[in-house]
């Protein structure tokens, strides 16, 4: 989608950046642009579970830790403190 803005006579460039502006967000090229640029891919079913195992996990260690009453904080797993 080409968009063609040219300067009117006795137009000041202050004046000819605002037109541009305006022409440019009622298109919707930036709204576009922007979800392009911030779209995140879905995670494969192969990725969702072994972040899902990954997390059980690490549940599992520290209320064993827990348990242990070695634990001192949620952040604490085996081989990070």
């Amino acid at each position: 989608m080409a968009l063609k803005i040219q300067k009117k006579e006795r137009e000041t460039s202050q004046n000819l950046i605002r037109r541009f502006k305006k022409v440019i967000h009622q298109s919707g090229i930036l709204l576009e642009k922007r979800k392009r640029t911030f779209h995140k891919r879905r995670k494969s079913r192969n990725l969702k579970r072994k972040s899902a195992l990954r997390k059980n996990k690490i549940k599992k260690e520290y209320k064993r830790l827990e348990k242990l009453g070695k634990s001192k904080d949620k952040n604490y797993v085996k081989g990070r403190y």
